[in-house]
């Protein structure tokens, strides 16, 4: 049985292992050299102090696939609206597990007040990726053509949105009113 559950210290080394098995011989991700342990440590410390998720997969005490939000772009107003990541580990695609970790992850999001996800899928003959994200009500806004060179040849992004909650029909519950005209 699969569990999703919060990613704590000791799932580092499993969550590097997968990514690096998708840096090196994948197009789901633009990176070309893997991360190390404590580069992911410190990815992960970014995510979760923004008190955004990072979530893994396991399946009988092992960590199959991990996923996390993070802002969309790194400047405070976009603190509504993140970027999803999920990986899988080899030979779990197509299981249901990215299904799973996506459905958790944008649950998760809305909770802590996220109001728009987006899916930046490296290679546009991602069609796993790109199926998960569609399964889960994202929409396709988008494909940025031949913006990345990866494994000899040139890649796309396919770019999709999924509005969460409230969306843009009312102002996050932090904001501030709007300042009177000068």
């Amino acid at each position: 049985m699969t569990l999703i559950r919060a990613s704590v210290d000791t799932d580092l080394p499993a969550i590097t292992a997968i990514y690096a098995h998708h840096v090196l011989g994948g197009t789901g991700t633009f990176e070309t050299e893997p991360p190390s342990v404590t580069d992911m440590a410190t990815r992960r410390a970014d995510v979760l102090g923004k008190g955004l998720p990072y979530l893994v997969a396991e399946e009988n005490g092992a960590v199959i696939g991990f996923a996390y939000g993070n802002w969309f772009k790194p400047r405070p107003a976009y603190r509504y609206s993140v970027e999803d990541s999920i990986y899988l580990a080899p030979g779990l695609q197509g299981k249901g597990v990215g299904r799973m970790l996506l459905s958790e992850l944008l649950t998760r999001c809305e909770a802590v007040g996220i109001r728009k996800v987006m899916a930046v899928i490296g290679d546009s003959a991602n069609a796993g990726s790109v199926g998960v994200h569609r399964a889960l009500g994202f929409t396709q806004v988008g494909i940025v053509e031949s913006c990345g060179w990866k494994m000899g040849a040139w890649r796309d992004i396919v770019i999709m949105q999924k509005t969460l909650g409230a969306g843009d029909t009312l102002p996050p519950q932090d904001a501030a009113p709007p300042s009177p005209p000068v």
